[in-house]
Protein backbone atom coordinates (compact mmCIF):
# COMPACT_ATOMS: atom_id res chain seq x y z
CA UNK A 1 0.00 0.00 0.00
CA UNK A 2 1.20 3.06 -1.15
CA UNK A 3 2.38 5.99 1.89
CA UNK A 4 2.89 9.20 1.96
CA UNK A 5 5.06 10.88 4.56
CA UNK A 6 5.33 14.93 4.86
CA UNK A 7 7.89 16.22 6.86
CA UNK A 8 9.75 19.87 7.53
CA UNK A 9 6.95 22.05 8.92
CA UNK A 10 7.33 24.47 11.88
CA UNK A 11 6.81 28.17 12.93
CA UNK A 12 8.72 30.25 11.23
CA UNK A 13 8.12 34.30 11.34
CA UNK A 14 7.26 36.42 8.31
CA UNK A 15 9.74 36.18 5.71
CA UNK A 16 11.31 33.15 6.92
CA UNK A 17 11.86 29.82 5.24
CA UNK A 18 11.02 26.06 5.34
CA UNK A 19 11.97 23.23 3.30
CA UNK A 20 8.96 20.54 3.46
CA UNK A 21 10.28 16.83 2.21
CA UNK A 22 7.74 14.30 0.97
CA UNK A 23 8.74 10.05 1.45
CA UNK A 24 6.87 8.04 -1.08
CA UNK A 25 6.63 4.41 -0.66
CA UNK A 26 5.70 3.89 -4.24
CA UNK A 27 6.93 1.73 -7.14
CA UNK A 28 8.34 3.44 -9.66
CA UNK A 29 7.96 6.97 -8.26
CA UNK A 30 9.58 8.81 -10.86
CA UNK A 31 6.74 7.60 -13.32
CA UNK A 32 4.30 10.13 -11.23
CA UNK A 33 3.08 13.73 -11.73
CA UNK A 34 3.20 14.87 -8.36
CA UNK A 35 2.14 17.58 -6.46
CA UNK A 36 2.14 19.60 -3.36
CA UNK A 37 -1.47 20.87 -1.94
CA UNK A 38 -2.41 23.03 1.40
CA UNK A 39 -5.14 23.00 3.48
CA UNK A 40 -6.19 26.00 5.65
CA UNK A 41 -8.09 26.19 8.28
CA UNK A 42 -11.83 26.24 7.60
CA UNK A 43 -10.38 26.56 4.17
CA UNK A 44 -10.90 24.14 1.32
CA UNK A 45 -7.36 21.76 0.41
CA UNK A 46 -6.00 23.93 -2.64
CA UNK A 47 -2.96 22.94 -4.94
CA UNK A 48 0.19 24.88 -4.64
CA UNK A 49 1.83 23.55 -6.96
CA UNK A 50 2.93 20.43 -9.03
CA UNK A 51 6.15 18.55 -10.54
CA UNK A 52 5.87 16.01 -13.55
CA UNK A 53 8.31 13.11 -14.11
CA UNK A 54 11.10 14.65 -15.99
CA UNK A 55 10.55 18.29 -13.19
CA UNK A 56 8.91 20.89 -14.98
CA UNK A 57 6.84 22.87 -12.49
CA UNK A 58 3.69 24.80 -11.94
CA UNK A 59 2.59 27.39 -8.96
CA UNK A 60 -0.26 28.64 -7.84
CA UNK A 61 0.25 32.15 -8.31
CA UNK A 62 0.52 33.26 -5.14
CA UNK A 63 3.06 31.36 -4.58
CA UNK A 64 5.46 31.78 -7.68
CA UNK A 65 8.85 33.14 -7.04
CA UNK A 66 8.88 31.77 -3.81
CA UNK A 67 7.69 28.64 -3.27
CA UNK A 68 10.03 25.55 -5.51
CA UNK A 69 9.21 22.62 -5.66
CA UNK A 70 11.83 19.42 -6.93
CA UNK A 71 12.19 15.79 -6.74
CA UNK A 72 14.42 12.99 -6.73
CA UNK A 73 13.12 10.16 -8.24
CA UNK A 74 16.19 7.49 -7.20
CA UNK A 75 15.40 8.54 -3.25
CA UNK A 76 11.77 8.33 -3.87
CA UNK A 77 11.11 12.31 -2.55
CA UNK A 78 9.82 15.23 -3.64
CA UNK A 79 10.57 18.92 -1.67
CA UNK A 80 8.59 22.01 -1.61
CA UNK A 81 11.31 25.22 -0.69
CA UNK A 82 9.55 27.97 0.98
CA UNK A 83 10.79 30.98 0.82
CA UNK A 84 9.30 34.73 2.15
CA UNK A 85 6.57 33.10 3.74
CA UNK A 86 3.65 34.89 4.64
CA UNK A 87 0.96 34.57 6.98
CA UNK A 88 -1.23 33.60 4.46
CA UNK A 89 0.71 30.70 3.60
CA UNK A 90 -0.29 29.11 7.25
CA UNK A 91 -1.71 25.47 6.64
CA UNK A 92 -1.26 21.92 6.53
CA UNK A 93 0.55 21.07 3.39
CA UNK A 94 0.25 17.42 1.87
CA UNK A 95 2.03 15.91 -1.00
CA UNK A 96 -0.06 13.11 -3.51
CA UNK A 97 -0.36 12.66 -7.13
CA UNK A 98 -1.47 15.54 -9.58
CA UNK A 99 -3.44 12.87 -11.54
CA UNK A 100 -3.54 9.23 -9.54
CA UNK A 101 -3.97 10.19 -6.36
CA UNK A 102 -3.18 8.19 -3.30
CA UNK A 103 -4.46 7.84 0.79
CA UNK A 104 -3.41 11.47 1.85
CA UNK A 105 -0.87 11.53 4.59
CA UNK A 106 -1.03 12.92 7.31
CA UNK A 107 0.51 16.11 5.69
CA UNK A 108 2.68 18.71 7.98
CA UNK A 109 1.89 22.03 9.90
CA UNK A 110 3.16 25.29 8.28
CA UNK A 111 2.66 28.29 11.06
CA UNK A 112 3.93 31.54 9.72
CA UNK A 113 3.29 34.09 12.29
CA UNK A 114 5.41 37.01 14.37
Amino acid sequence: QVQLVESGGGLVQPGGSLRLSCAASVGFFGGYYMAWYRQAPGKQRELVGSITPSGSTNYLDSVKGRFTISRDNAKNTMWLEMNSLKPEDTAVYYCNGRVTTFRWGQGTQVTVSS
